[in-house]
């Protein structure tokens, strides 16, 4: 926490660090330096980092559901591809090891999992290679942990044509993008009116409220009017795929998000 803190004073013109200068930034010059902002294992508040309170259980033992969402990068691309226009093709190797922050030498190897040949676009595998690096097989990596000690049920949001109302259109899909999946739950503001939801999208809607209010009352998720959500079993390894109109199991998701891949790379392995 003190490291990034002292990189963003000097990054941001304030190398002493002084209350002064740093009080004397603009709104501008704040967010012209931008800071990755994550929980401080201090020993005291924190005394371990998520995953290992996860990986040995000591966390509050509830009953969880956790999940992640199909295409989530998909809207971080997104908003780098209206400031600074589209990845070029060229830049597609520089680009993944910038997104993931991994050593030059295994860039290689991830591009080699997602060349740019199987997709329309490299903003398109940029997208994939880091929705399936940061956001699905580390969630998986949780379901996992967390499942050993307490109820737990894992979900992939899937709709591919999820209205996405906050930012303007681009030259892809966002698809099941970040933060797609809260407008299926609550009502939200609009600031790129679009298409109303479908009946299947409505219906899709109305399972999903079902599920997390059921979930907040009985600490399962299934009702009479949902379809069955099994409790997640790393021998099964099925998560349930809310895709309208009726969310069902999918025991694909590790295949299609690599996570055998990510795994052993991550991990060093």
């Amino acid at each position: 926490g003190e490291a990034a803190g002292a990189s963003f004073a000097t990054r941001a013109g304030c190398p002493d660090q002084s209350t002064a200068c740093l009080r004397g930034l603009s709104v501008a010059q704040i967010l012209a330096t931008p800071v990755e902002t994550t929980p401080v294992v201090d020993g005291t508040f924190l005394t371990q980092s998520v995953g290992a309170a996860f990986a040995s259980g000591a966390f509050n033992r509830v009953p969880v559901i956790e999940g992640a969402n199909h295409d989530e990068f998909r809207l971080f691309v997104a908003i780098s591809t209206l400031t600074a226009g589209p990845t070029p093709a060229a830049a597609y190797p520089a680009a993944i090891q910038a997104t993931l922050g991994v050593p030059a030498q295994v860039v290689p190897l991830i591009a080699a999992q997602y060349p740019l040949s199987a997709y329309p676009s490299p903003d398109l595998a940029l997208s994939a290679l880091a929705t399936d690096a940061v956001f699905a097989c580390n969630a998986r990596v949780a379901t996992q942990q967390i499942s050993r000690f307490v109820p737990t049920f894992a979900y992939e949001f899937a709709d591919p044509d999820a209205p996405q109302r906050l930012l303007p259109p681009v030259a892809f899909s966002y698809g099941a993008a970040h933060g797609s999946e809260i407008q299926y739950l609550f009502t939200l503001p609009v600031v790129f009116p679009g298409p109303d939801f479908t009946a299947n999208q409505r219906a899709l809607s109305e399972a999903m409220i079902s599920y997390w209010t059921t979930f907040a009352r009985t600490g399962q998720p299934t009702s009479f009017q949902t379809p069955l959500w099994s409790r997640y079993r790393a021998d099964r390894d099925t998560v349930q795929s809310l895709v309208p109109p009726r969310p069902r199991p999918d025991a694909g998701f590790a295949a299609e998000h690599r996570c055998a891949f990510w795994d052993a790379l991550l991990s060093g392995g």
